[in-house]
């Protein structure tokens, strides 16, 4: 399957990048173990944190959180997952700079924690900041990719329309057929 929507704007590439980690119509994770879970962090610049097998976990675990959290999915578990892992790796906001924004302290973080606080910084300041409505997860229960939906209305329901919009269409085109 090839994606033809551009990334998500500015920071917020980081938040649908690491979501899409996992693509789940093609069966394929980049966390899946610790050298993928490794590999993607470098790709991401945050250098060779030396991920074991329990941080490619704690990744893929946070990373389905967030996607839930994304898909407005309202499941306890998914809130206490990122809420612990909020307050594990991140500091409190620091107005630091004079443009006169709050950054959310990432700290030294090693291994897992690197990545995890930067998604998790980026998220917060979107969120906050009216940013986030537009990362969506694809209305395909088999699919999730996330996207952001540049459409005017902000009422993208598809990763791709060529692709998972076509398939619910023809399936829904069928079952109103019999």
């Amino acid at each position: 399957m090839v994606y033809t929507r551009p990334p998500a704007p500015g920071e917020l590439a980081l938040v649908e990048s690491f979501c899409n980690t996992a693509a789940f119509l093609h069966g394929t994770d980049a966390l899946a173990d610790a050298r993928g879970a490794g590999a993607w962090t470098a790709e991401q610049g945050f250098g060779a944190v030396g991920l074991d097998e329990a941080a490619a976990a704690r990744l893929r675990e946070v990373r389905e959180a967030l996607r839930d959290h994304l898909e407005g999915r309202r499941a306890e578990a998914s809130r206490a997952c990122l809420n612990a892992e909020s307050q594990a790796v991140l500091g409190p906001p620091r107005w630091t700079a004079p443009d006169r924004v709050p950054h959310l302290d990432r700290g030294a973080a090693a291994g897992a924690d690197g990545p995890i606080a930067a998604v998790l910084a980026v998220l917060a300041a979107a969120e906050i900041g009216g940013r986030c409505d537009r990362l969506k997860v694809c209305a395909a229960p088999e699919c999730r990719w996330v996207f952001y939906d540049r459409s005017p209305a902000n009422s993208g329901s598809w990763c791709s329309m060529d692709i998972c919009g076509a398939r619910r269409k023809m399936r829904s085109y069928r079952g109103r057929r019999g």
